[in-house]
Protein backbone atom coordinates (compact mmCIF):
# COMPACT_ATOMS: atom_id res chain seq x y z
CA UNK A 1 0.00 0.00 0.00
CA UNK A 2 1.26 3.47 -0.92
CA UNK A 3 0.35 6.82 0.60
CA UNK A 4 0.71 9.92 -1.58
CA UNK A 5 0.48 13.42 -0.16
CA UNK A 6 2.48 15.46 -2.69
CA UNK A 7 1.23 16.92 -5.98
CA UNK A 8 4.73 16.42 -7.35
CA UNK A 9 4.47 12.65 -7.06
CA UNK A 10 4.91 11.01 -10.48
CA UNK A 11 2.11 8.48 -9.99
CA UNK A 12 -0.28 11.19 -8.85
CA UNK A 13 0.50 13.20 -11.98
CA UNK A 14 -0.24 10.15 -14.13
CA UNK A 15 -3.57 9.65 -12.37
CA UNK A 16 -4.43 13.33 -12.78
CA UNK A 17 -3.72 13.13 -16.50
CA UNK A 18 -5.86 10.01 -16.79
CA UNK A 19 -8.75 11.61 -14.89
CA UNK A 20 -8.83 14.79 -16.96
CA UNK A 21 -7.73 13.79 -20.48
CA UNK A 22 -9.68 11.62 -22.92
CA UNK A 23 -6.54 11.50 -25.07
CA UNK A 24 -4.58 10.04 -22.15
CA UNK A 25 -7.27 7.40 -21.62
CA UNK A 26 -7.22 6.42 -25.30
CA UNK A 27 -3.42 6.30 -25.43
CA UNK A 28 -3.11 4.13 -22.33
CA UNK A 29 -6.30 2.11 -23.04
CA UNK A 30 -7.29 2.64 -19.43
CA UNK A 31 -9.96 4.53 -17.51
CA UNK A 32 -11.33 5.29 -14.04
CA UNK A 33 -14.27 3.66 -12.27
CA UNK A 34 -15.51 6.04 -9.58
CA UNK A 35 -17.65 4.77 -6.74
CA UNK A 36 -18.42 1.59 -4.83
CA UNK A 37 -21.01 0.21 -7.26
CA UNK A 38 -18.80 0.32 -10.34
CA UNK A 39 -15.80 -1.05 -8.46
CA UNK A 40 -17.83 -3.95 -7.07
CA UNK A 41 -19.20 -4.74 -10.53
CA UNK A 42 -15.70 -4.75 -12.02
CA UNK A 43 -14.31 -7.12 -9.36
CA UNK A 44 -17.22 -9.50 -9.83
CA UNK A 45 -17.00 -9.60 -13.63
CA UNK A 46 -13.36 -8.96 -14.54
CA UNK A 47 -11.10 -9.34 -11.52
CA UNK A 48 -8.28 -7.12 -10.28
CA UNK A 49 -7.90 -3.46 -11.23
CA UNK A 50 -4.59 -1.85 -12.10
CA UNK A 51 -4.98 0.34 -8.99
CA UNK A 52 -7.51 0.67 -6.21
CA UNK A 53 -7.33 4.31 -5.09
CA UNK A 54 -8.97 5.69 -1.94
CA UNK A 55 -8.71 8.84 0.11
CA UNK A 56 -7.61 8.83 3.73
CA UNK A 57 -11.07 9.53 5.11
CA UNK A 58 -12.79 6.68 3.24
CA UNK A 59 -10.66 3.91 4.72
CA UNK A 60 -13.15 3.59 7.57
CA UNK A 61 -16.12 3.16 5.21
CA UNK A 62 -17.14 -0.55 5.40
CA UNK A 63 -17.74 -1.10 1.67
CA UNK A 64 -14.66 0.86 0.66
CA UNK A 65 -12.53 -1.02 3.20
CA UNK A 66 -13.72 -4.36 1.82
CA UNK A 67 -12.92 -3.41 -1.78
CA UNK A 68 -9.56 -2.07 -0.65
CA UNK A 69 -8.70 -5.39 1.03
CA UNK A 70 -9.75 -7.35 -2.05
CA UNK A 71 -7.45 -5.35 -4.35
CA UNK A 72 -3.82 -6.28 -4.90
CA UNK A 73 -2.53 -2.86 -5.98
CA UNK A 74 -3.64 -0.28 -3.42
CA UNK A 75 -3.06 3.44 -3.19
CA UNK A 76 -4.11 6.04 -0.60
CA UNK A 77 -4.25 9.72 -1.50
CA UNK A 78 -4.57 12.64 0.86
CA UNK A 79 -8.11 13.97 0.85
CA UNK A 80 -7.17 17.10 -1.12
CA UNK A 81 -5.31 15.13 -3.81
CA UNK A 82 -8.15 12.65 -4.15
CA UNK A 83 -10.72 15.42 -4.52
CA UNK A 84 -8.77 16.86 -7.46
CA UNK A 85 -9.11 13.52 -9.30
CA UNK A 86 -12.66 12.42 -8.52
CA UNK A 87 -15.48 13.67 -10.74
CA UNK A 88 -18.19 12.51 -8.32
CA UNK A 89 -19.46 15.18 -5.97
CA UNK A 90 -19.91 13.87 -2.41
CA UNK A 91 -18.61 10.43 -3.41
CA UNK A 92 -17.48 7.84 -0.87
CA UNK A 93 -13.82 8.12 -1.86
CA UNK A 94 -12.82 5.15 -4.01
CA UNK A 95 -12.01 4.61 -7.67
CA UNK A 96 -10.35 1.88 -9.71
CA UNK A 97 -7.90 2.36 -12.53
CA UNK A 98 -8.62 -0.39 -15.08
CA UNK A 99 -7.51 -1.51 -18.51
CA UNK A 100 -10.29 -1.05 -21.05
CA UNK A 101 -11.46 -4.45 -22.35
CA UNK A 102 -10.70 -4.97 -26.04
CA UNK A 103 -12.88 -7.80 -27.39
CA UNK A 104 -12.01 -9.36 -30.73
CA UNK A 105 -14.10 -7.92 -33.56
CA UNK A 106 -16.27 -10.71 -35.02
CA UNK A 107 -16.40 -11.44 -38.74
CA UNK A 108 -20.17 -11.18 -38.78
CA UNK A 109 -23.05 -10.00 -36.65
CA UNK A 110 -24.94 -12.68 -34.75
CA UNK A 111 -27.59 -12.39 -32.06
CA UNK A 112 -29.43 -9.22 -31.13
CA UNK A 113 -26.98 -6.36 -31.53
CA UNK A 114 -26.90 -2.59 -31.10
CA UNK A 115 -25.02 -0.30 -33.50
CA UNK A 116 -24.45 3.32 -32.54
CA UNK A 117 -23.44 5.98 -35.03
CA UNK A 118 -21.98 9.26 -33.80
CA UNK A 119 -23.75 9.52 -30.43
CA UNK A 120 -22.27 12.54 -28.64
CA UNK A 121 -23.82 12.80 -25.20
CA UNK A 122 -22.19 10.64 -22.47
CA UNK A 123 -25.42 10.45 -20.50
CA UNK A 124 -27.35 9.19 -23.51
CA UNK A 125 -24.76 6.54 -24.28
CA UNK A 126 -24.53 5.34 -20.69
CA UNK A 127 -28.31 5.16 -20.34
CA UNK A 128 -28.61 3.31 -23.65
CA UNK A 129 -25.97 0.77 -22.60
CA UNK A 130 -27.79 0.23 -19.31
CA UNK A 131 -31.05 -0.48 -21.13
CA UNK A 132 -29.30 -2.83 -23.55
CA UNK A 133 -27.76 -4.84 -20.72
CA UNK A 134 -31.07 -4.98 -18.86
CA UNK A 135 -32.75 -6.29 -22.02
CA UNK A 136 -30.23 -9.13 -22.29
CA UNK A 137 -28.38 -7.72 -25.31
CA UNK A 138 -24.72 -8.74 -25.39
CA UNK A 139 -22.99 -6.85 -28.22
CA UNK A 140 -22.69 -3.14 -28.95
CA UNK A 141 -20.76 -1.60 -31.84
CA UNK A 142 -19.85 2.10 -31.81
CA UNK A 143 -18.69 4.15 -34.77
CA UNK A 144 -15.41 6.06 -34.55
CA UNK A 145 -17.23 9.36 -33.99
CA UNK A 146 -19.29 8.08 -31.06
CA UNK A 147 -18.27 9.41 -27.63
CA UNK A 148 -15.90 7.05 -25.81
CA UNK A 149 -17.93 4.30 -24.17
CA UNK A 150 -15.36 4.05 -21.37
CA UNK A 151 -15.22 7.71 -20.38
CA UNK A 152 -15.96 8.29 -16.67
CA UNK A 153 -19.26 10.09 -17.42
CA UNK A 154 -20.53 7.25 -19.62
CA UNK A 155 -19.41 4.72 -17.02
CA UNK A 156 -21.38 6.46 -14.28
CA UNK A 157 -24.51 6.66 -16.43
CA UNK A 158 -24.15 2.98 -17.37
CA UNK A 159 -24.15 1.88 -13.71
CA UNK A 160 -22.16 -1.30 -14.39
CA UNK A 161 -23.79 -2.18 -17.72
CA UNK A 162 -20.36 -2.12 -19.40
CA UNK A 163 -19.36 -5.29 -17.58
CA UNK A 164 -22.32 -7.21 -18.99
CA UNK A 165 -21.71 -6.13 -22.59
CA UNK A 166 -19.17 -6.76 -25.32
CA UNK A 167 -18.45 -3.22 -26.52
CA UNK A 168 -16.60 -2.65 -29.79
CA UNK A 169 -15.42 0.88 -30.52
CA UNK A 170 -14.24 2.40 -33.81
CA UNK A 171 -16.33 -0.15 -35.71
CA UNK A 172 -17.07 0.04 -39.43
CA UNK A 173 -20.84 -0.34 -39.12
CA UNK A 174 -21.77 -0.62 -42.84
CA UNK A 175 -19.10 -3.29 -43.36
CA UNK A 176 -20.39 -5.33 -40.44
CA UNK A 177 -23.96 -5.12 -41.70
CA UNK A 178 -23.00 -6.74 -45.00
CA UNK A 179 -22.96 -10.06 -43.17
CA UNK A 180 -26.01 -9.73 -40.93
CA UNK A 181 -28.50 -12.58 -41.09
CA UNK A 182 -30.93 -10.69 -38.85
CA UNK A 183 -33.33 -7.88 -39.75
CA UNK A 184 -31.67 -4.48 -39.38
CA UNK A 185 -34.03 -1.93 -37.81
CA UNK A 186 -33.66 1.84 -37.83
CA UNK A 187 -36.08 4.25 -36.21
CA UNK A 188 -37.40 7.10 -38.30
CA UNK A 189 -40.24 9.55 -37.73
CA UNK A 190 -41.05 9.21 -41.44
CA UNK A 191 -41.57 5.43 -41.34
CA UNK A 192 -45.03 4.02 -41.93
CA UNK A 193 -44.48 0.87 -39.86
CA UNK A 194 -44.46 1.07 -36.06
CA UNK A 195 -42.18 -0.83 -33.72
CA UNK A 196 -45.23 -2.79 -32.54
CA UNK A 197 -45.87 -4.14 -36.05
CA UNK A 198 -42.48 -5.90 -36.23
CA UNK A 199 -41.57 -9.47 -35.40
CA UNK A 200 -38.70 -9.07 -32.93
CA UNK A 201 -38.66 -12.28 -30.93
CA UNK A 202 -36.08 -13.94 -33.20
CA UNK A 203 -33.52 -11.19 -32.85
CA UNK A 204 -32.60 -7.95 -34.58
CA UNK A 205 -29.84 -5.46 -35.23
CA UNK A 206 -30.76 -2.03 -33.87
CA UNK A 207 -29.37 1.17 -35.42
CA UNK A 208 -29.31 4.47 -33.53
CA UNK A 209 -27.69 7.69 -34.63
CA UNK A 210 -26.59 11.17 -33.65
CA UNK A 211 -28.89 13.03 -31.23
CA UNK A 212 -29.62 15.84 -33.66
CA UNK A 213 -28.85 14.46 -37.13
CA UNK A 214 -30.04 10.90 -36.66
CA UNK A 215 -28.68 8.03 -38.74
CA UNK A 216 -26.58 8.92 -41.78
CA UNK A 217 -27.89 8.17 -45.26
CA UNK A 218 -25.14 5.58 -45.77
CA UNK A 219 -26.07 3.61 -42.67
CA UNK A 220 -29.81 4.06 -43.22
CA UNK A 221 -29.40 2.30 -46.57
CA UNK A 222 -28.23 -0.76 -44.63
CA UNK A 223 -31.51 -0.97 -42.72
CA UNK A 224 -33.92 -3.63 -43.89
CA UNK A 225 -36.80 -2.10 -41.91
CA UNK A 226 -37.54 1.48 -40.88
CA UNK A 227 -39.90 1.86 -37.94
CA UNK A 228 -41.39 4.62 -35.83
CA UNK A 229 -42.50 4.81 -32.23
CA UNK A 230 -46.04 6.20 -32.11
CA UNK A 231 -46.70 8.92 -29.55
CA UNK A 232 -49.64 11.16 -28.79
CA UNK A 233 -48.06 14.39 -27.62
CA UNK A 234 -47.03 17.20 -29.95
CA UNK A 235 -43.33 16.27 -29.80
CA UNK A 236 -41.30 15.76 -32.95
CA UNK A 237 -39.02 13.03 -31.65
CA UNK A 238 -37.84 11.14 -28.57
CA UNK A 239 -34.49 11.23 -26.85
CA UNK A 240 -32.28 8.53 -28.40
CA UNK A 241 -31.80 6.71 -25.09
CA UNK A 242 -35.55 6.65 -24.44
CA UNK A 243 -36.19 5.52 -28.01
CA UNK A 244 -33.70 2.67 -27.63
CA UNK A 245 -35.22 1.55 -24.34
CA UNK A 246 -38.69 1.34 -25.89
CA UNK A 247 -37.34 -0.75 -28.77
CA UNK A 248 -35.33 -3.10 -26.55
CA UNK A 249 -38.18 -3.80 -24.17
CA UNK A 250 -40.72 -4.31 -26.93
CA UNK A 251 -38.35 -7.05 -28.07
CA UNK A 252 -38.19 -8.39 -24.52
CA UNK A 253 -41.99 -8.36 -24.34
CA UNK A 254 -42.32 -10.31 -27.57
CA UNK A 255 -39.64 -12.79 -26.52
CA UNK A 256 -41.19 -13.51 -23.13
CA UNK A 257 -44.93 -13.28 -23.71
CA UNK A 258 -46.78 -16.59 -23.60
CA UNK A 259 -48.63 -17.71 -26.75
Amino acid sequence: MKLITSRDNTLYKELKHLATSSQARRKSASTLLDGVHLCQAYLENFGQPVWCVVNEASQQHPEVAQLFRQSAQRLVLSDSLYQSLSQVEHGVGIFFVIQIPAPVLPDQVSGTTVMLENLQDPGNLGSLLRSAAAAGIKKVFCSSETVSAWSPKVMRAGMGAHFLLEIHENADLPALLLHSSLPVLATSSHASKTIYDCELSKGAVWLFGHEGQGISDQLMQCATVQVKIPHLGNIESLNVAACAAICFFEQVRQSTVRP
